[in-house]
């Protein structure tokens, strides 16, 4: 099988290189091991949160020169402040054309969004079901709502409601029954988000909802919080709900498997396969063939000696999660190409004892050039490039910016993948003519 780009890893940074490419009249395969991590996500996005030394960006398009100065190897300051800002649009855009998606949210400014248990956490994009305010704002509700289904442990309107009532929001918890889910309650492991929407997404059943609510809350209410279990596949089923309970209807993530992780990830997928993009699910790469510095053949499990080969490769393999770099007791290592790694240290120094301190092993990562194509050996390999989580130089969850650095890395990947074709088609033309 031959494609103008392989791509090993269906998360966000794979399936966001995929369809730029794809999109741009690419052939375009996507290697799939498993489940993605947007699955287990709250289905916001973040861009940059905190720079290195701790410091709150709250815009964070003007805080990329700070970061540069900092953390010159962060894959931000890798790619530059310039192009970065351009990709953020990109990445918006992006969102905001893709079917079945609804997000809010900027590059220009972060907002705070409420979590499952009432506090405010910024983020750059979030589901517009989402509850969110601005940095110096306040939710725009006096009162609310937070209502749990009895029986579903995954979501506690107690919890949410007392850190709400904290912030100086007036917040009532209510528990509502559902007869219509007691088949699923029977059976704890059944008793999932994912499960219940596909119950409550029936018309039918949603308004059964809608009754149990307007039955039970206080009419002075004047928005209602709900554990993100409606509307798995579309947002229909939501916008029923709030017409006919008649007051704003706002969804929080649960634990996993996340409602608004999943339904991110399924609109990511099928613009790709729209767009002519093939995917491999249950596949694993194991190993390539290299010719010099350029890889030119991919094996996997399901292909086994037969190999799938491309123009060009994008490594989407991810961090620690994902098997995309790998720990054993004296080394971390990148599995499928043994590339070089940004950070190396001796064992002793991956973790510090206070767990809520920042982890030196966070940053690890591949190293690349400016162009993010991967080191091996202190030579680069010139047609493949490393995006997402799998790239050295940064710390997703302390400078808030995992989600970013996937969608910015694999755009930018995309469009060096892109200019490589353009100029060496430039390049034959010019030949052709000589002749």
């Amino acid at each position: 099988m031959k494609f103008d780009v392989i791509i090993i890893g269906s998360g966000l940074a794979g399936l966001t290189a995929g369809i730029r490419l794809a999109e741009a009249g690419k052939s375009c395969a996507i290697i799939s091991n498993g489940q993605s991590a947007l699955h287990f996500s709250s289905g916001s996005l973040d861009l940059l949160t905190h720079l290195p030394d701790g410091s709150l960006v709250t815009q964070p398009k003007k805080a990329l020169a700070a970061l540069a100065e900092l953390a010159p190897k962060h894959p931000y300051s890798r790619m530059g402040e310039t192009q970065v800002s351009t990709l953020i649009e990109q990445a918006q855009a992006l969102l905001s054309s893709t079917k079945g998606l609804e997000y809010q949210g900027s590059g220009d400014e972060n907002h705070y969004r409420i979590t499952p248990v009432g506090r405010s956490r910024m983020s750059w994009m979030s589901p517009k079901r989402v509850p969110t305010h601005g940095v110096d704002q306040a939710l725009p509700w006096k009162k609310l709502a937070v209502v749990g289904i009895e029986g579903f442990l995954d979501f506690q309107p107690q919890f949410a409601s007392s850190t709400l009532n904290e912030q100086g929001v007036e917040s009532i918890p209510y528990h509502i029954h559902l007869p219509l889910l007691d088949r699923l309650r029977d059976n704890p492991s059944e008793f999932r988000a994912v499960n219940i929407a596909r119950y409550l997404d029936k018309p039918e059943n949603t308004k059964a909802l809608a009754e149990e609510l307007k039955k039970h809350i206080d009419d002075s209410v004047e928005a209602i919080i709900l554990p993100a279990c409606i509307g798995l596949d579309a947002e229909e089923p939501v916008t029923l709900l709030q017409q006919l309970v008649g007051k704003p209807i706002c969804l929080l993530p649960t634990l996993p498997p996340s409602l608004l992780g999943i339904r991110l990830h399924q609109a990511l997928k099928l613009r790709f396969q729209k767009a002519g993009g093939l995917i491999m699910p249950g596949d694993r790469a194991e190993q390539v063939d290299l010719m010099g510095n350029k890889v030119t053949g991919i094996h996997t499990r399901n292909h086994t000696d037969i190999p799938i080969r491309s123009e060009h490769v994008v490594l989407a393999t991810g961090s620690f999660f994902n098997n995309g770099l790998i720990a054993e007791f004296d080394r971390v290592y990148e599995p499928l190409m043994e590339l070089d790694l940004l950070e190396t240290l001796p064992r002793n120094e991956w973790t510090q004892v206070n767990v809520f301190a920042k982890q030196p092993y966070m940053r690890f990562g591949v190293d690349t050039d400016s162009q993010l194509r991967p080191m091996k050996y202190g030579e680069v390999l010139e047609n493949v490039y490393a995006v997402g989580a799998v790239l050295g130089g940064f710390d997703p969850l302390n400078e808030g910016c995992g989600a970013g650095v996937s969608m910015i890395s694999a755009l930018y990947a995309a469009q060096q993948i892109l200019q490589h074709n353009k100029s060496e088609q430039t390049t034959s033309a010019v030949v052709e003519a000589a002749q």
